[in-house]
């Protein structure tokens, strides 16, 4: 169940303030296990749905949660299952069959089904003894674990990276290319984010999205709508190998770009300063009206325009290169990277201690190492000997009480210790290593520099017109100041006798100091 787009983007999105507690008809993260999350529109209810007494419910392998008992509540809260009433959820309703089928009391024909009752209001949820979930905030981490998969997704470790080298802080203007299943979309607008549009005019973060498969921009175009971003991401369904990265004609004078593409090399023509020199022109051919009109830029004249490319082959990255360097591109650079987590534990080994994680049973130096051979040594010795005739009792007439099993000391002790303070802490990498994702190819284009604007700088920082800094006078004059600057150190008498009237002033004070 979605909200509805006016009331959300009455409050904002849910990934940019979700506010301290949970709200109904808002977006919101259900965390069941270790990366496994389920996004959930939170619905109040006036009374039964779906045969639920207690309204909305979602069902997990865990439990049963109705969406009243997770609606007011502070983000990160852990909710307990709910013992949830089905009412008359899965149940057929029976029919009279052969000669009871008549009329009924209000006179309606038999075959007519009559009116239900009006519904009562949604019953409390009650809590159960096992199984509990944690609400969570939508943020784009989690929401890249979580989104219905439409193509490959960008995951954190690529799209953090890729942020950061492209420059996306809030106030920039962002063009992305194959919004895809939204990843980087709910990423780059965070990153963006400066505030909603307003009619003051003034300049605010925003993102360009554009994707050219049909449904996967249907469903992009209500996920934006539903959570809130209808204003801060403008999606368009375009092919920018051809109709470029304009937007009703106007450029969106941006200074990042994301392409991920199957071919970027057919889009970056577009994303020139000035108009590239085609093929047709090379051959001789005659151009179109298309080729006449006057050309427009999608990036900012202002800025430079930082480019990052996301291409899984590296056939790929070769033919993106050379198109960037004819194009005019600078600083390139290619890279992969690969993600492994690092989990800090304590490392405890003793003989003694309990099976438990991080336990490493073996000997934790040569002195317990020692005692554990004598106590097998010991053991070995004491069952080998043999048994006095008459005093020997058969293993049948051994009863259970009469064995007394005495834990060691150091099982003892370690069975009451704090396992969470014991051991060194260590640090151990992931045992399975992440696969190739994607090349990243990152470039720059320089801003626009014309005469006019070389014209301007020099009249706003003048050169060699400035005076008092280094460099202002000539030698001769640099030689007058140091001579006059001499002259006024020789009336004041010599070195040696300034520094003997400085010993005096010292020594009259420490007498009269004493």
């Amino acid at each position: 169940m979605a909200p509805t787009t006016q009331s959300l983007a009455q409050r904002g999105s849910p990934f940019l303030d979700p506010g301290p507690v949970t709200k109904a008809n808002s977006l919101a993260l259900l965390h069941l296990s270790r990366d496994n999350l389920e996004p959930v529109y939170l619905a109040q209810t006036a009374g039964e749905h779906d045969g639920y007494a207690e309204g909305v419910v979602v069902n997990t392998r865990y439990g049963s949660y109705p969406h009243s008992s997770m609606i007011g509540i502070p983000w990160g809260t852990q909710i307990r299952a709910s013992k949830v009433d089905t009412g008359s959820r899965g149940r057929k309703r029976k029919r009279p069959t052969g000669d009871d089928a008549g009329p009924s009391s209000d006179g309606t024909p038999a075959d007519t089904e009559t009116p239900e009752p009006p519904q009562n209001p949604a019953k409390q949820p009650v809590a159960t003894t096992s199984g509990f979930i944690h609400i969570l905030p939508p943020t784009p981490e989690l929401w890249t674990l979580s989104l219905p998969h439409r193509t490959q997704v960008v995951y954190t470790p690529d799209y953090s990276y890729i942020l950061h080298r492209i420059r996306a802080r809030p106030g920039t203007v962002l063009i992305e290319a194959g919004a895809g299943s939204g990843s980087f979309s709910h990423a780059s607008v965070r990153a963006v984010y400066n505030g909603y549009p307003d009619r003051n005019g003034r300049h605010k973060g925003r993102v360009f999205s554009y994707e050219f498969h049909e449904d996967r921009y249907r469903k992009m175009k209500k996920e934006i709508q539903d959570h809130g971003l209808e204003g801060l991401v403008q999606l368009t369904h375009r092919d920018v190998y051809n109709g470029g990265f304009l937007v009703d004609g106007e450029s969106p004078k941006a200074s990042s770009i994301f392409l991920d593409l199957p071919s970027p090399w057919e889009a970056l023509p577009h994303l020139s300063r000035q108009r590239p020199q085609s093929d047709k022109a090379e051959n001789g051919s005659k151009t179109t009206e298309e080729d006449q009109k006057p050309w427009v830029s999608p990036l900012d004249p202002k800025k430079n325009a930082y480019l990052c490319t996301f291409s899984p082959c590296i056939e790929q990255v070769t033919r993106t290169v050379s198109a960037l360097r004819r194009l005019g591109w600078v600083d390139i650079d290619m890279l992969e990277i690969a993600h492994r987590k690092l989990h800090t534990v304590r490392d405890r080994v003793g003989l003694n201690l309990p099976y438990d994680r991080s336990v490493n049973v073996s000997a934790k130096d040569v002195d317990e190492a020692l005692g554990r051979l004598n106590e097998i040594e010991d053991r070995l010795r004491e069952n080998s000997r043999p048994r006095a005739g008459a005093d020997a009792m058969d293993d049948d007439d051994i009863d259970a009480d009469d064995i007394n099993i005495t834990a060691p000391a150091s099982t003892a002790e370690a069975s009451s210790a704090r396992p969470w303070k014991d051991g060194r802490l260590v640090t151990r990498g992931e045992p399975e290593i992440k696969s190739h994702t994607s090349y990243l190819v990152f470039a720059i284009l320089p801003r626009e520099w014309t005469e006019e604007h070389e014209a301007a700088a020099l009249a706003k920082y003048p050169v060699g017109e400035t005076g008092h800094i280094v460099g202002a006078l000539d030698k001769a004059a640099r030689k007058k100041e140091r001579r006059e600057h001499l002259e006024s150190l020789k009336n004041q008498g010599s070195r040696k006798a300034r520094r003997n009237e400085g010993f005096e002033r010292l020594a009259k004070i420490s007498e009269t100091a004493v």
